[in-house]
């Protein structure tokens, strides 16, 4: 573009022109989900729609006190809502404010515009301080940019004309006008978002499992339903007379005359409803949703339930350097002087102090002397020199730091001293003297030399050649609680790995220091070209340098290949696609907006160390819902088996207040103590395999028990008060030795819990016996129900030993043939299954589609809100300078932003 074009800019008429052509710098952030979606996504689920299909069944029968178990599923579902609100609420008060507003030339005046009226080829004026909204080319000025949220690079990148600046990158110092090359999508920041904008699947075992208990028992309960239904209206038509050729026919007659069966309708949704695990579910989202709030207190947000499970699982984290590991800011490593002779210029009047080395004075001083304009190193040295006793020397001429030159200066009554790259500073004599010693620190740290000269010209340049005093070494700031964090991963057997975008060598010795295993070995990720070399490198090493976005992800991908739970940590744009292919994903607040919109687990205080925390909520949570899941899913289980039994021998032996006294009693105070209480062992095993493994052989003994009940009623002709109080002591007695042997090992809460469950059940039955339909036993059927007792409980105890001694099950999985398939290799061989459904596929396309309409909608809405933006400009065309706008640095909290002072009128 011509210089005068740089004047004066886009015209009005070229503006909208490119409005009309859709060249619009729109919005393509990742966003939140809508307040509509979270609704809808905890309300659409299987378990709501078995619960709403069975409360409709109920309501045809005109019971309306058997709805009260729409209560749980309410109950359940408003826990889910009000997570989500709450996260998302926590998100967008986290998003950045950022400079939303850029300075534009149009017409020859400067003018000030919002981020999304930006045009294709508008210039733009950028100086320190200013994020760049869009890809854009240099046309004039130089500036060093900071492109670490990007690349993960934290070296300062200069850019003169002909550079390009790249969207989402923070001027750090300069001033510079530059040409907008992109916009909107094809942004460099919107391409990685793009990618990022896929469903991620929640990957939690406890999810799962109760997803496919869900599954199992609403496929189980449409035969069963059917069959008991057709019992119990058999039995009506027994009552009835027989009347009509057939049950069927007299049922359907019955309907169509306005007689619904309700005794019928009500025992089979009653035994139904016994088979859904409301109670676990309902427990799950209680404990996670309490989990949630916990870590909220330690500055910890959850942003789903399940992912504090999936954490708690990882056996790989994968952590990305800046902002991680270290806190994005720079700091002083060392200093190290070179023996020299004299303390300043020979004709200086003054000299250095005896118990300063020239070397510290002239770092202190200098530092001090361009603070105006401190860069990150000037910052760092005048953090290291802070609380050191240097003189200060007031300077009698400065020569700030220029990126051309790469050096900075300043001359004071004891001398003129210079720091800056050694290849630009010394000459090329001077530079062989010290090769080597640079050459060692550089291994390391980013090294700088400061020498002694003669003076400076008045153009700013080294009078004399320059005399090396010493060098100072910097390096990013390593967080102080890193190495215990990292101790912490080691010591619970997390394989570490540290993938980043700056230089490999970096990252390898910031990594050794704070403990990561393995960190001598690194690799360049520029080398790592095609897929088998990137492939193969995963399980070679453990530090990665130069990894681009793309290769992040696939280095996450091909660990999940490998049947490994990976977390993986990242505060940058460029850490989206990988955080989005995690198992886990941890952003830090202070990081970038896409990033913690895709991130499960945000730490609000953008500290590390938090970490742990939320690994020990996880295994808290973990195991003692194993403990407790066992409980409710007997229930489930037994029922089912009770449904059959109950078909082939009538009548169903459970009243439903003999039902209550077992789901208080054995399931639900139980349940909800072991449920909360502490617990930081280590999670071992698959969540649905461990639960079966406990509440199997309890399920199994209740319908033995069970069946032994039915069958010696009907031999020695008990009535069928006497057999549902044998069921139910039974049932009870199953139910108390399962507890008993969840609660090892004993402690003094878990004893207490037995005695209040065994005392309440006694109580229920030897108090209220007339409440729960209990009937005054002999003394012979109390003997035959103590041997079925001891029958009941020994069965449960040897099949409980025999489960425990099941070895589990090898799953692996691969792909091939352009679709995924499951491998399992268990005990009896191995299984080979498609992991694709039509089904699946049909929901992508209907996802694809309304991505479609929503993307026309943002079209249209962009091309209002850029005309609206002309519309602003126009006034505003004399009004070139003065412009007052906040400006955003890094800071050590992450981005600091600072906002302009309005004139009291």
């Amino acid at each position: 573009m011509a210089a005068t074009d740089i004047e004066r800019g886009l015209s009005t008429a070229e503006v909208e022109e490119r409005i009309a052509a859709g060249k619009i710098n729109r919005n393509m952030e990742l966003k939140t989900k809508s307040v509509k979606e979270l609704i809808i996504e905890n309300l659409c689920t299987l378990f709501n729609l078995i619960n709403v299909i069975l409360a409709f069944l109920v309501i045809l029968t005109g019971s309306f006190k058997n709805l009260t178990f729409l209560f749980v599923v309410f109950l359940n579902t408003a826990i889910g809502v009000i997570q989500s609100m709450r996260s998302k609420k926590m998100v967008d008060k986290l998003t950045l404010l950022t400079s939303k507003k850029a300075i534009a030339v149009r017409d020859g005046a400067e003018v000030e515009l919002d981020l999304d009226q930006i045009v294709l080829d508008d210039i733009i004026r950028l100086g320190r301080g200013d994020q760049i909204p869009a890809d854009a080319v240099v046309v004039s000025g130089e500036a060093l940019v900071n492109e670490s949220l990007l690349t993960g690079e934290s070296d300062l990148i200069k850019k003169q004309p002909g550079s390009e600046l790249m969207s989402g990158s923070f001027i750090d110092s300069g001033l510079l006008r530059a040409r907008v090359i992109h916009v909107g999508a094809d942004n460099y920041v919107a391409k990685i978002n793009n990618e990022a904008k896929y469903v991620k699947k929640v990957n939690s075992e406890i999810m799962n499992a109760l997803n496919a208990i869900v599954r199992f028992a609403s496929i189980i309960m449409i035969p069963l339903g059917l069959a008991l239904f057709a019992s119990s209206v058999s039995e009506l038509w027994d009552a009835a007379g027989t009347p009509g050729d057939s049950a069927l026919s007299w049922c359907f007659s019955e309907l169509l005359a306005g007689h619904v069966p309700s005794s019928a309708l009500l025992s089979t949704v009653g035994a139904l409803l016994g088979m859904i695990p409301q109670g676990l579910v309902l427990l799950t989202s209680s404990v996670l949703a309490i989990a949630t709030v916990r870590l909220a207190r330690r500055k910890v947000l959850a942003q789903q339930l399940y992912c504090i499970e999936t954490l708690a699982r990882v056996d790989v984290l994968c952590l990305d350097k800046t902002g991680t590991i270290t806190s994005g800011r720079m700091e002083v490593e060392g200093t190290y002087p070179l023996p020299v002779e004299g303390m300043g210029v020979g004709e200086s009047d003054a000299a250095v102090p005896v118990d300063t080395t020239v070397l510290d004075f002239a770092l202190a001083n200098v530092a001090r002397a361009t603070s105006a304009d401190a860069n990150e190193t000037c910052q760092a040295l005048l953090n290291y020199y802070a609380d050191r006793p240097v003189e200060v020397s007031e300077p009698l001429s400065v020569i700030p730091f220029s990126s051309s030159k790469k050096w900075s200066g300043a001359s004071f009554a004891q001398g003129s001293y210079v720091m800056g790259a050694a290849q630009f500073v010394l000459s090329d004599r001077a530079f062989a003297q010290v090769e080597n010693r640079v050459a060692e620190l550089a291994d390391t740290c980013r090294v700088l030399v400061v020498a002694r000269v003669d003076g400076f010209t008045p153009d700013g340049d080294m009078v004399g050649e320059a005399e090396p005093v010493g060098f100072v070494t910097i390096r990013d700031e390593i967080r102080t609680s890193a190495a215990e964090t990292i101790g912490y991963f080691n010591e619970q057997g997390v394989t570490l790995n540290v993938i980043s975008g700056d230089d490999p060598r970096t990252v390898s010795s910031i990594a050794r220091v704070v403990g990561v295993p393995g960190a001598d070995a690194y690799v360049d990720a520029t080398t790592l070209d095609t897929p088998a070399k990137l492939d193969a490198a995963v399980d070679r090493y453990h530090v990665f340098g130069r990894v681009t976005p793309q290769q992040k992800r696939e280095l996450v991908q091909a660990l999940k290949r490998r049947e490994h739970t990976v977390a993986m940590t990242g505060d940058g744009v460029n850490d989206v696609l990988a955080l989005k292919e995690a198992d886990c994903s941890v952003a830090m607040a202070a990081g970038s907006d896409a990033a913690r919109n895709v991130a499960e687990i945000v730490l609000v205080d953008n500290d590390f160390a938090s970490m742990p925390a939320v690994v020990a909520e996880g295994r808290r949570s973990i195991n003692n819902l194993q403990r407790s899941a066992s409980l409710f899913l007997t229930k489930t289980l037994f029922s089912m088996g009770l449904a059959a039994l109950c078909i082939a021998l009538p009548p169903y032996p459970f009243e439903p207040i003999q039902m209550t006294l077992i789901n208080f009693f054995c399931i639900g105070a139980p349940g909800f103590v072991l449920g909360l209480e502490p617990n930081n062992a280590r999670v071992k095993g698959s969540f649905l395999t461990n639960v079966l493994k406990r509440a199997l052989p309890a399920s199994l003994a209740v319908i033995l028990a069970a069946a032994l009940d039915i069958f010696v009623a009907r031999v020695f002709g008990f009535n069928q008060l006497t057999l549902s109080t044998m069921c139910l002591l039974t049932s009870c007695a199953a139910s108390v030795s399962l507890i008993w042997r969840i609660s090892q090992p004993l402690t003094p809460l878990r004893v207490a819990l037995f005695v209040f469950v065994v005392a309440g059940i006694l109580t229920g039955v030897i108090g209220f016996p007339k409440l729960l339909s209990i009937a005054n036993l002999s003394m012979g059927q109390m003997v035959i129900l103590a041997v079925i007792v001891v029958i009941t409980c020994s069965v449960f105890f040897k099949l409980a030993t025999m489960m425990d001694s099941l070895k589990p099950r090898r799953r692996h999985a691969a792909t091939g043939f352009g679709r995924g398939v499951r491998v399992r290799l268990g005990r009896g061989g191995g299984k080979v299954s498609s992991t694709g459904s039509t089904a699946e596929r049909f929901a992508k396309r209907v996802a694809a589609d309304m991505a479609q309409r929503r993307e026309a909608r943002t079209v249209r809405e962009a091309e209002a809100r850029a005309l609206e933006g002309v519309a602003q400009a126009q006034p505003k065309k004399k009004k070139s300078t003065g412009v007052k706008r906040s400006r955003v640095t890094k800071s050590a909290q992450g981005i600091k932003v600072s906002m302009p002072s309005k004139k009291k009128k």
